[in-house]
Parts: C-alpha cells; structure tokens; sequence
C-alpha cells in the first residue's frame, strides 16, 4: 500500500514540476543537447527539402528524354533524328551536338574511328548528367550515416547532467529522475528521425540516378546506330547520297 502510495506521490510530483511533451523537454534541456536538437531538426527540415527537389528535377528529366528517346527509335538517319528533335532539350541536345560536331571533324578522315570517338563522347556526356543529377544527394548520405550518432551525443551529455543532478539532490526519486533522462532520450529520437528517412531517400535516388543514365545511354546508343547507318550508306552509294540526305 505505501509502494503504491509513494508511486502516485512521485507520479503528481513528475507531472508537477516538468512538462514532459516534445516542446517542454526541449525547452528544459541545456544548452548542448539544444544544440543537438535544432541541428537534427534542421538535418530533418533540409532532408525533406532536398527529396522534394530532387525528386521533381529527376522527374522532369526522365519527362524531358522519353519522347526524344521514341523520336531516335523511329528515326532511320541521324538526319531524320536531327529534324525529328528540333527544339528539344535536356542530354539529347547535347548527345546531337556532340555527334554533328564529330562527324564535321572527321569528314575526312577515315570513317572506322568515328564511332569509337563518338562512344567516348558518349560517355562523357552520361557521366556528366548523373553527376548533375546525383548533386546534394550526398547530404542524404551523411544525415544518414551522422545523426544517431550525434543525436547519441546529446543523449549522453543529457544523461550525464541527469546523474549530476542525481548526486546534487542525493536522492534517487523518480521524479528527479526521469525528466533529465527523457530529455536526453529525446535527441536520440530526432537523429532517428532524420537519418532513416535520408537513408532511404538516398537509396532511392541511386536507382533513379542508375535509370536515368540507362535511357541516357540507351539515346546514345540509338545515336550510334543511325551514324552505323549513314556510314554504311555512305560506303555502298558514295558521298553524292549524303550530299543529297543533307540537303
């Protein structure tokens, strides 16, 4: 009876002196684990921030290759896919440019090296686009793989202050107790809160990232195609049918 008695007296006490929601165990803490806490709150607030970002930019571009992509599909010339791509923006205007500007270069010049050269263009040009696309998708990582572990800290510095506090009180009383350890519980929460949702967000732009590269390199290699095509006309019917193509 008095254990139970002694255990609603601490309970009215606890409920008392400290307001244990979010905001009010934030407001209590000291100034480190603070700290500790508006940094994963804006680790959070930057995460959430750069997914939507990302996620409309990498959309828009997926949008901006899949109908250039269909127009080479159909194309039976680098002409016809020039013609047909007119006006067109995102990777297919460059990977265009760049294969006019070789075929220019190499008019004469043997034409076995033409697709080699265009392939390493090529691929200039892919890993170009997955860099831009891949930008700031590393905070994702280090929010990730960081904050437990700073929110550990606040977590520890708190719990340190709590046993001070035990030992200036020399008691043992829940209600001593617990309000320092469940602020400090409380910067282990939010770095869990930030770096799940940047792990996961991370590992979904990798494979978005992957896809992407893949139509670009899909482009390009229906880009090579055509040029394999036009230098086998150009072996068979001679230079007067390019001459008549390009006009």
């Amino acid at each position: 009876m008095s254990t139970s008695l002694f255990a609603a007296s601490a309970a009215t006490s606890l409920a008392a002196g400290h307001d244990l929601s979010p905001w009010g165990m934030f407001m209590m803490a000291d100034w480190v684990v603070k700290s500790v806490m508006i940094g994963l709150v804006f680790a959070s607030v930057l995460t959430w921030t750069i997914w939507l970002v990302k996620t409309l930019e990498l959309a828009r571009a997926r949008r901006d290759c899949r109908e250039p992509l269909a127009r080479l599909q159909r194309a039976g010339s680098l002409h016809e896919a020039v013609r047909l791509n007119t006006g067109s923006t995102g990777p297919i205007k460059q990977l265009l440019w760049v294969t006019d500007l070789e075929r220019k270069q190499s008019r004469q010049l043997p034409t076995e090296g033409i697709k080699e050269r265009l392939t390493g263009r090529f691929a200039r040009i892919e890993a170009s686009e997955a860099r831009r696309a891949k930008a700031h998708t590393g905070i994702l990582a280090s929010v990730g793989s960081t904050a437990p572990f700073i929110g550990l800290f606040g977590t520890v510095w708190g719990i340190m202050n709590s046993f001070i506090g035990i030992a200036d009180a020399q008691t043992t009383n829940l209600a001593v107790v617990a309000p320092g350890i469940a602020e400090a519980l409380l910067a282990t929460a939010l770095g869990l809160v930030a770096a799940i949702p940047a792990v996961m967000m991370y590992n979904q732009f990798a494979r978005k990232v992957s896809d992407y590269r893949a139509v670009i390199s899909t482009m390009a290699g229906e880009l090579l195609r055509l040029v394999s095509l036009d230098l086998d006309r150009q072996s068979v019917f001679g230079d007067s049918h390019q001459d008549e193509e390009a006009a």
